[in-house]
């Protein structure tokens, strides 16, 4: 019998995302290094079956899963952790779902491991939370109401009240790998390698503009897939605020100086030194406090405005757990739309999409 694997369980996205799943009535296989974590977790949410695995040993990852299997993993960050799962999802010909935000991860998952995902019947739903479900979301909603007639479209991401305090380890790891890493863009109908953080702009907010720094998602994959016509796909960060302004300045200087000899492993050795994954993050009560606000405009060739969505509610940790249950139930019970790796709009549709996100607590408001 098919069943939902939640790999990284007892991490904080993970221990969101098993809430969230037992919430919905699943019963999914608890996973992770850990096994006295592990089963406390499991008495906790209802006795639920648990296994041990470990990234160290990539046998043991790929012994959690068989093909019909939801594989849902939040153990990263990605780029150091997360091919082990990847692999195993590939090699079952199972579902894969994880909840990165990373740029050269989901490049990764798209660009290498999709066409090999294709061949064993795998689906690759990478990128599944807060980080890049709305934008998505957003961005094909407004294209939809553009009717066709958009070249370009431009989304951010926005929070309210769990500023960067409430980030968790997790967060933070990913963020610093968005600056030392190159990023991307869909720009003049093609995917080009960019810096992360090359350009900010502002968007449009009641009584104020709010700044934003430009960042490689998911968004430039699936949103061209779906539609054609798309020239330009640039998706943007708000977390920042009025510091979004400096760090577009901070990624010049790193990328200039990622040229010079041992420079980009000092800087990653760094990174890796005092910015480690998952430990922690906010708090019940400190998430409740918070809220999202995600905005996609569409243009036409002329820069002038057919279509803006606005999607609002809770913050993004709540969202992600949330979502991750959504997709991973929706995935297990009624299926995807093909083999490969697969942007969320393209894997669930459109209607789906829109009905899933609203029950993970965002929904369009305008």
């Amino acid at each position: 019998m098919s069943r939902i694997v939640l790999f990284g369980a007892t991490g904080y996205t993970g221990r969101l995302t098993a809430e969230a799943l037992v919430a919905r009535g699943a019963k999914p296989l608890l996973a992770g290094r850990d096994g006295q974590r592990l089963e406390a977790l499991a008495r906790e949410l209802g006795d639920l079956e648990t296994q041990t695995a470990d990234i160290s040993r990539p046998e043991t990852v790929a012994a959690l899963i068989g093909k019909g299997d939801v594989m849902l993993t939040t153990v990263g960050p990605f780029m150091r952790w997360g091919a082990p799962a990847a692999e195993a999802a590939i090699e079952a010909g199972a579902v894969y779902i994880d909840s990165t935000g990373e740029s050269p991860f989901i490049r990764e998952i798209f660009e290498s491991y999709g066409p090999r995902a294709k061949q064993t019947g795998a689906a690759l739903l990478t990128a599944l939370g807060y980080d890049w479900v709305p934008g998505n979301l957003a961005g094909a909603t407004a294209l939809e109401r553009a009717g066709g007639s958009a070249s370009r479209v431009e989304i951010g991401y926005f929070f309210s009240g769990v500023g960067r305090d409430g980030s968790s380890g997790g967060t933070r790891a990913s963020l610093v790998g968005a600056l030392l890493a190159p990023s991307f863009a869909w720009e003049n109908g093609r995917l080009v390698t960019v810096r992360g953080g090359r350009k900010a702009r502002a968007f449009p907010f009641p009584g104020r503009n709010r700044m934003a720094v430009s960042v490689g998602s998911s968004e430039h994959f699936g949103l061209p897939r779906l539609y054609p016509g798309l020239r330009d796909v640039e998706t943007y960060l708000g977390w920042f605020g009025p510091m979004s302004r400096p760090m577009q300045a901070m990624s010049a200087i790193t990328a200039g100086a990622q040229k010079l000899p041992g420079v980009t492993k000092g800087l990653n050795g760094l990174a890796n030194r005092f910015i480690k994954g998952s430990t922690g993050g906010p708090d019940a009560e400190t998430r409740a406090k918070g809220g999202s606000q995600i905005v996609a405009i569409a243009y036409d060739d002329s820069g002038k405005t057919l279509a803006e969505v606005r999607i609002d509610g809770v913050e993004g940790y709540t969202f992600t757990g949330a979502m991750l249950a959504w997709a991973a139930t929706t995935a297990l019970g009624e299926g995807v739309s093909a083999a490969g790796a697969l942007g969320p709009v393209e894997a669930f549709g459109l209607d789906r999409l829109t009905s899933g996100v609203a029950e993970a607590g965002l929904t369009i408001s305008g």
